[in-house]
């Protein structure tokens, strides 16, 4: 049952990460449009400036789930190296539960009332020609880390399948 839920979180993940290849193939897309305007052109574009800054901010808010899935986020590795596959699954369950997931609610619950603000006041560009809809943009923070904590549970479940995976494999040697 869990190795379902762990290939269900994975493959959700997969999907997340290719949305973030295009946001990122959009990004790229519209540096290089601003460059070409701004030094070829001698025009320059406030939207395509600020969108830049709203694509960036996408990539990384939904980044971090990707990387926590994909075991692509910080930590000490020359420790971590030596110990064992249980020991280190163990380490990410603790890390995760204690640490990622009480800093994520932190953010998630703190960044609410900065995204109702923004959107009370349909916050704007402060910017001539600068994009609207400002509270849409602050409101993929909380929804991020919202994102984030449903993946740590993806998460966790892959350590306990690790954990379950060392166990069973013990076991089987123990019977020879």
């Amino acid at each position: 049952m869990l190795d379902k839920i762990e290939r269900m979180f994975m493959r959700l993940n997969r999907v997340t990460g290719r949305c973030l290849a295009v946001l990122l193939l959009l990004l790229v897309l519209n540096v290089f449009y601003d460059v070409v305007t701004r030094y070829f052109l001698h025009n320059s574009s406030v939207a395509m400036q600020e969108m830049e800054w709203h694509l960036f901010g996408l990539i990384i808010l939904y980044g971090m789930s990707v990387a926590l899935l994909d075991e692509g986020h910080v930590r000490v590795d020359f420790i971590y190296d030596r110990f064992s596959l249980r020991s280190k699954a163990l380490i990410n369950i603790v890390g995760t539960v204690f640490f990622l997931v009480p800093l994520a609610l932190l953010v998630l619950f703190g960044s609410l009332e900065y995204v109702k603000d923004a959107y009370v006041i349909q916050e704007i560009s402060e910017d001539p020609g600068g994009l609207p809809y400002r509270w849409l943009i602050k409101g993929m923070i909380p929804v991020s880390f919202a994102y984030l904590i449903f993946c740590a549970i993806g998460y966790v479940v892959k350590q306990i399948n690790i954990i379950r995976s060392v166990s069973l494999t013990i076991k089987a040697e123990a019977h020879r």
